[in-house]
């Protein structure tokens, strides 16, 4: 495969994962959370359908009873983490979710000796430790405030302020649910991501995507059902979103990292998924008006610097 067709499928990959939050965002509007994951989800598996059990059935019939328990499991972690982060957006802003989602990759790391047998090398401890602080530091970044002050009298060199509500009102704060929301997004998709590891080399693209997507979709509809939710009666233009949010981010972005496993390693397709936080940041701030805050910016600047630390020195 050449390296300028993977790259270029890399790029399309990001461009198209970093709409996700403002479609969500503009889905919202009118639909509930767990509507809006289940339909993603939904709609990505119908449109899978055709080609998942019409070219590739004989595949997904000689699969075995493990691989279909881990196949479950990991549909199962995915719908947890779509209906997690998704519901974030309702209570914190665009980057402060997409940034503590994206410490999937982490916590892959850490999880790493005990399910996959891996022992993370010293730089990925100090990138885990780099990504814990800066994920503290998002979750202060909607609640607390980091201005310049002019010290008085002697001098008029600017100084550093932070202002912060009390700590009852912080953890009562919506913000901080949304970033917590946000951060199990990220635990949970990396528990999806250990097991397709593992899956990934054993099934092919198609059936493995559409057994995961299939089942994630399930679990989520179930949840709708329990929470009494419709997914009838919204705007056409809801409509619109759910559809864009299946097919671009979902299908195109989340199926081409699936696709690039094959061709880079998992290392390195992880660093790739970093330039979401960027796009959506910059989505967020044309489409929404939504300016980060200085504290922010310095929480997601320690957790990229982490995320990258933590996987330059893999092969």
């Amino acid at each position: 495969m050449p390296k300028s067709r993977i790259a270029l499928a890399i790029f399309v990959a990001i461009l198209a994962v970093s709409t996700a939050s403002i479609f969500i965002r503009f889905a919202q509007e009118d639909a509930p959370s767990l509507v809006i994951a289940a339909a993603r989800l939904t709609l990505a598996s119908l449109a899978l359908a055709p080609f998942a059990l019409f070219k590739h059935r004989d595949e997904i019939r000689s699969l075995t009873r493990r691989e279909w328990i881990l196949a479950i499991c990991s549909g199962v972690f995915l719908s947890i983490h779509f209906a997690s982060w998704i519901t974030s957006l309702e209570y914190t802003t665009v980057v402060s979710s997409v940034v503590l989602v994206s410490t999937g990759p982490l916590w892959v790391a850490l999880l790493s000796p005990i399910f996959l047998k891996e022992t993370p090398s010293r730089w990925v401890w100090i990138g885990m430790t780099l990504a814990l602080i800066g994920g503290l530091i998002v979750g202060l970044g909607d609640s607390c405030t980091l201005g310049l002050d002019t010290l008085p009298a002697v001098t008029t060199r600017p100084a550093f302020s932070l202002a912060c509500p009390p700590l009852s009102d912080l953890l009562a704060g919506s913000a901080f649910w949304g970033n917590f929301l946000a951060l199990l997004g990220a635990w949970t998709v990396a528990g999806y991501l250990m097991i397709g590891r593992n899956l990934r080399a054993k099934i092919s693209l198609v059936p493995y995507i559409f057994i995961v997507y299939g089942v994630a979709a399930i679990a989520l509809l179930v949840c709708v059902a329990v929470a009494k939710q419709s997914l009838l009666g919204y705007p056409q233009l809801t409509y619109l979103w759910l559809i864009c949010l299946a097919l671009i981010p979902q299908l195109i972005g989340h199926s081409t990292y699936n696709w690039a496993l094959r061709y880079m390693p998992a290392s390195l397709v992880s660093i790739t998924t970093l330039g979401e936080p960027i796009g959506s940041a910059i989505l967020a701030f044309f489409l929404l008006s939504e300016t980060p805050s200085l504290l922010t910016l310095l929480g997601g600047g320690f957790i990229l610097a982490g995320i990258y630390l933590s996987t330059k020195t893999s092969r």
